[in-house]
């Protein structure tokens, strides 16, 4: 971390510090039993804790490219395990009331609210700055090629994450075109860069050199090993998938999982855990929803309360998913015809059900069962997997872990019918990222914001 991004935290960390502890006290001298020392007490403890669990939750990173929500989200949960680990000292010491009930629940609500404004104002200032060139980077870019390029084109369009290109290195003069020369330029040839990095003329050079130019870009980074400017490459399309595989050892070997599980044993057994501790206390949980559906889906129309639809599971595997039933058929050969809007298929209260991803809560017995997760690639029909595995590249990787009730795909907006490729491609786009960035905290993450996204989704039916 450079010395921009060490004092763009401490402003975060010292703004939360003000928050956490004005919002304690303003209203507590008023409250009956006014203590200072134990409010005090409680404010730094708070610091200190929400300072700990901000740095686990990565709160204080660079805001640079990461959406307002996201930092929200981990803003919120951050002061809620605070709060609760606060709550958890307090009856461990007896101290509890020693504090206002009203004064705490005023706490525990104003603050993210207020840490998250203030973020955003935050965010809005260094913004202005930096379109105004104030703590900006300068960035060099090595070779003139399209992934340098559309490099430079993103952060000249996004002023606001503070980067000045200055131009581009390069000694091969068919890559240095009259076009490029309008936009950029060309600052010299690689000798050139080595002693700009060993001087420390710019803050950042990129080298985007193509795969084929290994031996060149070796070269280059030997030589540049000796220079303090920061040095970072830009990998093509080769290259992303290979940072983006899973790496293992075998027989003191290493390898690059190209196409693989992204569960260790260990991941595997932590998943398989949360799926069971998660699924029971869900299903005791809407338990009466479960026999409420089920009533109503006896009484509207003819046929079974459940449907169950053959699907590929973990490896390929067929499994039979369990749905509520919410049309008058129950498809289930080499040919399924997806639900659209205003299906005349529907039972009475089918599209409802559909609409509101009701006629998917069965599948928890799927969980508890083991055939599916909470959190995963959403199980396509069997007709829909051979359609689309043919026409769509990575399609069949989502099915290297177990499909779930809801995934990445889904809370991001691809849930519902996928009547073009192209929607078909976003959904599998983001299946591929889950299983990429799959960690504990983001299947909670899912499941928190699947209660507000996914039971009220306009391209559902």
């Amino acid at each position: 971390m450079d010395d921009k991004h060490i004092s763009s935290e401490l402003i975060y960390r010292t703004v939360d510090i003000l928050v956490i502890l004005f919002t304690l006290f303003l209203g507590s001298p008023y409250t009956k039993f006014y203590n200072f020392e134990g409010y005090l007490l409680a404010g730094l403890s708070a610091v200190v804790i929400f300072g700990l669990v901000g740095r686990f939750m990565d709160i204080y990173t660079s805001w640079s490219g990461r959406p307002l929500r996201d930092e929200a989200f981990r803003v919120t949960v951050s002061w809620l395990i605070t709060f609760l680990s606060l709550v958890f000292l307090a009856f461990v010491t007896k101290t509890s009331e020693q504090f206002s009930r009203v004064v705490l629940v005023a706490w525990l609500i104003a603050t993210p609210i207020i840490l998250i404004l203030a973020r955003f104002l935050l965010r809005k200032i260094f913004s202005h700055l930096r379109r105004l060139g104030v703590n900006n980077r300068t960035v060099a870019i090595v070779g003139m090629t399209q992934n340098g390029l559309h490099f430079a084109r993103d952060l000249e369009n996004k002023p606001e994450f503070g980067y000045n290109v200055v131009g581009f290195y390069d000694d091969r003069t068919e890559r240095i075109h009259e076009e490029v020369l309008n936009h950029y330029s060309h600052i010299g040839n690689f000798d050139d860069m080595i002693a700009s990095a060993r001087s420390g003329e710019w803050d950042q050079i990129y080298i985007a050199l193509p795969v084929e130019a290994r031996k060149r870009m070796l070269r280059l980074l030997d030589e540049l090993s000796d220079s303090a400017t920061p040095i970072r490459l830009l990998p093509d399309y080769f290259t992303t998938n290979l940072l983006h595989s899973k790496f293992i050892e075998i027989a003191d070997n290493p390898v690059l999982c190209i196409y693989d599980s992204p569960f260790s044993a260990d991941n595997a057994f932590i998943k398989r855990i949360e799926d069971l501790l998660f699924g029971t206390i869900i299903l005791a949980l809407i338990s009466p929803i479960l026999l409420g559906i089920a009533a109503a889906v006896k009484f509207t129309s003819k046929g079974p309360v459940l449907f169950k639809q053959t699907r590929y599971g973990l490896k390929g595997e067929k499994i039979r998913v369990w749905k509520f039933r919410s049309m008058n058929v129950c498809e289930d050969g080499d040919e399924v015809k997806q639900a659209t809007k205003g299906d005349t298929r529907y039972t009475k209260i089918g599209e409802f059900l559909r609409k509101t991803s009701l006629d998917e809560l069965p599948q928890f017995f799927n969980v508890i069962q083991g055939t599916m997760s909470i959190v995963g690639p959403r199980p396509h029909a069997v007709a829909h997997n051979e359609q689309y595995r043919t026409v769509i590249p990575g399609y069949m990787l989502r099915h290297m872990i177990k499909p779930g009730i809801t995934g990445w795909a889904q809370i991001n907006g691809w849930r519902g019918e996928t009547n073009t490729i192209y929607k078909m491609r976003k959904r599998i786009e983001f299946d591929l990222e889950y299983m990429r960035e799959w960690s504990l905290w983001l299947d909670i993450k899912i499941i928190f914001l699947t209660i507000f996204r996914g039971f009220n989704d306009k391209n559902a039916y």
